[in-house]
């Protein structure tokens, strides 16, 4: 089971989240996000746990105090599929039709 974890305090490592998800079962794997351009946590993570060990840490984590934080915890959801480009795919105006044009 992947689980999204939410609203995590800043210096949140993934070993934390490892350290505690594993009150509840083995943890396969965990990561906290961290932002692409300064390396940053983003404030969210995710726990891979097996199915029944993850059932019980939603229940028992979800809307609990961690680090100073009440903390998002779910199941997570399939990513979605994004259009490429920072711009979500728009082309910025550059088909020809909107921009300056010389006589």
């Amino acid at each position: 089971m992947n689980i999204y974890v939410g609203n995590l305090p800043f210096n949140t490592t993934s070993d934390d989240l490892v350290e505690l998800f594993s009150q509840h079962g083995s943890v396969s794997s965990a990561q906290v996000i961290s932002d692409r351009d300064t390396g940053r946590s983003r404030g969210f993570g995710f726990v891979e746990i097996d199915d029944a060990a993850g059932n019980a840490a939603i229940e028992a984590l979800h809307d609990s105090e961690f680090g100073g934080r009440r903390i998002t915890v779910n199941e997570a959801k399939p990513r979605e599929e994004r259009r490429g480009g920072r711009d979500g795919g728009r082309d910025g105006g550059r088909d020809g039709g909107g921009g300056r044009r010389w006589r």
